[in-house]
């Protein structure tokens, strides 16, 4: 039988998904499991987004243009620009989620064997799209001790080989819920110009800053307006994952004729979802007051609720719906597995993503996990419970 591919072999596995086996047999057991790993919100998507597809006349489910309906794409643009982005439809294209957009901006601006520095820990899936992209990631290590901020910039200056194409960064963070501040992406910026570099800033969180905490947009950095690509996405901003649909953004037009042909070469991003996507446009800002309001108390929920336990610690985020925590374990990732195999509270028990999924660094991580405080509040508030009785008994517990 021939050898599978080495991107085949490399492709690494979800540390978000890969204990859903071991939930299954937890539900099997008659345990209810609270679902802290993954970030599927369950507030109520849009009415206007449900209503836009309700309303759909359609006799046939036809292609859209390879880089989305032009409609759409305008109205986007007009989101964009109320937020301060001066950006027209031709700045955009719309992807089958902001995952094919990070795809499609790596391939267009990199080659294989390319470098691509990103403060770690970073959304375990870039790691996946480097390796369909035929990258090597160079990670600079934030520490949870300064919650995570961007590491010194010598530190990230130091990384720079001839090699390095790009700095990838999520603002706010996923998985650590970190809102870089203005002077941190400045900084970027400098390192950016200095070095010719290509700046990926993926946003899909914007919405959701917390404390009076208001986000910087790559897209206003001035002096690398040709340097930056910009990833974001329907699926947390309108609470519709299942819509898959993203969009890469730049004012650099060689990036997006280039980008265009790997679009075309998959044809259009789905047509439903872009009705659904266009309708959500119309959401009233009343919308997010009440869902970041409703996400303010959930992280205060959660992450007072995790610092109250013995050796626990975890920085409050300011940004997102994550946070990464320190448990005091021999390992995370035994102790997740463990939470679903043996533990249960009252019939309950929690399933979280062991953070070192989240390091590109072998060895980091091995003591955190990520929680996204994405359940309603009474849940949030028994799942800390449980985590708390855990370790009064998980066997791999170190006390100090």
């Amino acid at each position: 039988m021939p050898n599978l591919s080495q991107k085949a072999v490399t492709m690494p596995e979800s540390p978000i998904r890969k204990l859903v086996p071991f939930a299954e047999k937890a539900y099997a057991k008659g345990k209810n499991v609270f679902h802290l790993n993954i970030g599927q919100p369950d507030i109520k998507t849009p009415d206007s987004a449900i209503q836009a597809v309700r309303d759909a006349d359609l006799d046939v489910i036809e292609y859209s243009h390879s880089a989305g309906f032009p409609e759409y794409r305008e109205k986007l643009a007009e989101y964009y620009r109320n937020t301060g982005i001066e950006i027209t439809q031709e700045d955009i294209l719309i992807t089958t989620g902001g995952s094919e957009a990070l795809i499609f901006g790596f391939m267009s601006t990199c080659n294989p064997g390319d470098e691509i520095i990103i403060p770690e820990p970073f959304y375990a899936n870039y790691n996946g799209f480097a390796v369909m992209s035929g990258l090597n990631v160079v990670p600079v290590t934030a520490k949870i001790e300064d919650a995570f901020a961007l590491p010194p910039i010598e530190q990230i200056e130091r990384k720079i080989s001839e090699k390095t194409k790009a700095i990838v960064i999520c603002n706010p963070g996923n998985p650590t819920g970190y809102l870089y501040s203005k002077e941190e992406l400045e900084r970027l910026r400098d390192i950016v110009q200095k070095h010719d570099l290509f700046l990926f800033a993926d946003e899909v969180y914007r919405e959701f800053c917390y404390d009076g905490a208001v986000p910087t947009s790559v897209m206003n950095l001035s002096g690398i307006e040709q340097n930056v690509i910009m990833i974001d996405s329907v699926s947390k901003r309108y609470s519709m994952c299942g819509a898959r649909i993203g969009a890469l953004i730049s004012r650099n037009k060689e990036i997006m004729t280039a980008a265009l042909k790997f679009a075309q070469a998959r044809l259009s991003p789905p047509t439903i979802a872009q009705f659904a996507s266009q309708g959500a446009l119309e959401t009233p800002q009343a919308y997010f007051d009440e869902v970041v309001q409703e996400y303010v108390q959930r992280r205060d929920i959660m992450v007072d609720g995790l610092n109250s336990i013995e050796g626990v610690f975890c920085p409050k985020p300011s940004g997102a719906f994550y946070c990464v925590a320190k448990f005091p374990v021999d390992s995370t990732e035994k102790f997740c597995q463990w939470l679903l195999e043996e533990f249960d509270k009252d019939g309950n028990t929690v399933m979280m993503a062991p953070a070192s999924g989240f390091y590109s660094t072998t060895g980091l991580g091995e003591q955190e996990a990520r929680i996204a405080y994405v359940l309603n509040q009474n849940s949030l508030k028994q799942a800390v419970e449980c985590l708390r009785e855990a370790l009064k008994v998980y066997p791999g517990r170190k006390i100090k």
